[in-house]
């Protein structure tokens, strides 16, 4: 049964977000709010956690999982941001975007893109998500809470507690946030390319 924590939106409650950090640092599977709509993440290195995201989102081993950063030294760590990128990625951060690069060698071996070596990254503006990730120091790996043959996002806490009690270990509720996804925007090849139209406006990019 999963752990059910209900955060303030604008001024999550340290001691909550304490305690999910200790949850995730033991191997925890955890569905979260950020500034587009609610993901599912773990810790880098929890593999079983990787598969249990596969599992209930139906995902094939090509599946870009996200990187979910702090703040964008903490995104350099992960990800190359060549000097064509680096001025209109860190203008669009934080926000709801995620961006594919080529991946450091700090990425373990098993999550980027098994061809292309690429990973997403992504700095959000949710209270609730960057209290988490400042309080890990570390990212979160991340992918959007949308069910298979489902066309929406789950954006309701207690709904997502009461489908998914047995498939994750916590759900962090500060209220909805929404439906629509982050804009993904492909710079791997030095060059922006619009992988995906989300709540994040594309047009900066084109």
């Amino acid at each position: 049964m999963a752990k059910y924590f209900d955060v303030h939106p604008a001024n999550p409650q340290p001691r909550t977000i304490a305690s999910v950090a200790a949850d995730l640092r033991a191997g925890s599977l955890v569905a979260y709010p950020t500034d587009s709509c609610f993901a599912l993440g773990c810790l880098l290195g929890n593999r079983e956690g990787l598969q249990r995201i596969r599992a209930i989102r139906d995902l094939d081993e090509r599946h870009h999982f996200t990187l979910v950063c702090q703040d964008f030294a903490q995104l350099g760590r992960f990800a190359h941001v060549e000097n064509t990128a680096f001025r209109a990625i860190k203008a669009a951060t934080p926000g709801p975007y995620t961006f594919i690069l080529r991946a450091t060698s700090e990425v373990p071996r098993q999550l980027p893109h098994p061809r292309r070596k690429t990973v997403g990254v992504r700095i959000p503006e949710h209270p609730v998500a960057l209290a988490l990730l400042e309080e890990l120091g570390e990212p979160l790996v991340s992918s959007t809470l949308l069910l298979p043959g489902e066309e929406e996002p789950l954006t309701q806490g207690w709904e997502i507690k009461e489908r998914l009690d047995h498939l994750v270990d916590a759900v962090i509720d500060s209220g909805d946030c929404g439906t629509r996804p982050t804009t993904v925007v492909d710079y791997s090849s030095g060059e922006p390319e619009i992988i995906r139209k989300g709540a994040g406006d594309p047009d900066r990019f084109l």
